[in-house]
């Protein structure tokens, strides 16, 4: 066991003192943190109201009403800052005219007075066929484009109504919006997680146990490549025996890879724990982060996770090594990886499958296939109750996969690592299990 831990302990501080991993640890929570600031910085710079003209071309009313709603639109409920400066202007019988005067201000508003941000022009053909005409400096924010047109809509449909000799009001309540609310229960119990949270835990779980193999699975695989190619193995395999040298590179990669993940969750969850009052210290709204759907993991989801990373990881690093000891050069290894690497990524796109039907006869059979249980069972666990025998024969099923597949990648290593040339087929590598 010392040898293996002088193993785990040469692999864990040659990758945590490599400039790759100082970078990529620092950039992780450096990239979190710009998402984060995104909507606060789009907040604190929206902060004066845009100025906006609507040119009326019809007889005023729908003008007005349009004024009205546009003037009274918040950006910011909690501050009570407006969104729009609204002013009307009559054209009926010039809107033409009176559009390209005000198109010639528009887009001057930091140069100087009397420049405005939008023009708005409504007029009788918008009550016929619903068309509007905005002319702005900035028309291609869709955020901004639908809000000015969930503002302006409900005018016109009332207008038509009234012209129809319809109640507006009596209209507007029979079309109440019907909201559907979701919350999951385990065991009998509300939890206060909603089908979203459930849905972007389960895709969390799986892309991060997915991107942990892509680069640290291919580490394990890169590093027996370089040591096979510089002849570094042949006096390690002299000091201990193949396998000793499998698991303690396995190890020590693991070890890397959990802990520069646990600093990656860390600053994830310090910045949605803490978004509100973090929104408040850069002086904008908590609005601006307030809608960001987080979700919950509760100590036993946690427990399930981390038990089948672990597994996981182990079973396709095993695999990653047994491909890297097979190659006598990067080139080979990364031609060579491909049938693993496909297993991984269809884990991953199983996931979707999953969602309508996590209890399903095809999600209870993948919780016992080796190659998707570490994708397949957490998934399920976050998005519908399992019982725990249902958990443990999972577990037992990546278990028996694991010392299989550990036996396999063992005896191909073992000789693997000290042959040079041809690469082997398939018949050379059925030799090499039987004989080693």
């Amino acid at each position: 066991m010392h040898k293996v831990w002088a193993v785990i302990r040469r692999e864990f501080l040659t990758r945590v003192r490599s400039r790759a991993f100082v970078i990529s640890t620092v950039l992780g929570p450096l990239l979190m943190g710009a998402l984060f600031a995104m909507p606060i910085l789009l907040d604190k710079r929206q902060t004066a109201a845009r100025h906006i003209v609507v040119v009326d071309g019809a007889d005023g009313t729908l003008g007005r009403q349009v004024a009205a709603r546009l003037s009274a639109e918040k950006r910011d409920s909690a501050t009570g800052a407006l969104r729009y400066r609204v002013e009307q202007v009559a054209a009926q019988g010039r809107t033409t005219a009176v559009r390209d005067s005000l198109i010639a201000l528009t887009g001057l508003r930091k140069a100087g007075p009397g420049g405005v941000d939008g023009i708005l022009v409504v007029d009788d053909t918008t009550l016929r066929t619903g068309r509007m005409e905005y002319y702005g400096a900035n028309v291609g924010s869709p955020g901004d484009m639908s809000a000015l047109q969930a503002s302006v809509r409900p005018l016109v449909i009332a207008a038509r109504l009234e012209r129809a000799g319809v109640d507006p009001a009596v209209v507007a309540s029979a079309q109440g919006s019907v909201v559907l609310r979701t919350e999951r229960v385990t065991q009998g119990q509300r939890t206060g997680q909603s089908g979203s949270a459930s849905f972007m835990l389960a895709y969390i779980m799986s892309f991060v146990l997915y991107l942990a193999l892509l680069l640290y699975g291919m580490q394990v695989m890169s590093s027996v490549v370089e040591e096979k190619s510089s002849r570094i193995i042949e006096v390690l395999v002299s000091s201990l025996s193949p396998f000793e040298l499998l698991l303690g590179k396995v190890i020590g990669v693991a070890s890397v890879a959990l802990l520069q993940l646990s600093i990656w969750a860390g600053t994830a969850m310090v910045l949605t724990t803490y978004r509100e009052p973090l929104a408040r210290l850069f002086g904008a709204s908590p609005a601006s982060v307030a809608s960001l759907p987080i979700p919950t993991m509760s100590p036993a989801m946690l427990a399930v996770f981390l038990s089948f990373f672990t597994l996981g990881f182990f079973f396709y690093s095993a695999m990653y090594a047994a491909v890297g000891s097979m190659c006598n050069s990067h080139q080979e290894a990364q031609q060579s990886q491909t049938p693993v690497t496909l297993f991984v990524a269809a884990g991953l796109m199983l996931m979707f499958s999953l969602l309508s039907e996590p209890n399903g006869s095809m999600a209870h059979a993948l919780s016992l296939v080796p190659f998707f249980a570490p994708f397949v069972t957490p998934v399920r666990y976050s998005l519908s109750p399992l019982p725990w025998t249902e958990l443990l024969a999972s577990v037992a099923a990546m278990l028996a996969g694991l010392v299989i597949v550990v036996w396999i990648a063992a005896r191909i290593y073992r000789i693997g690592i000290l042959s040079y040339g041809k690469k082997p087929g398939i018949a050379e590598l059925m030799r090499w299990v039987r004989t080693a």
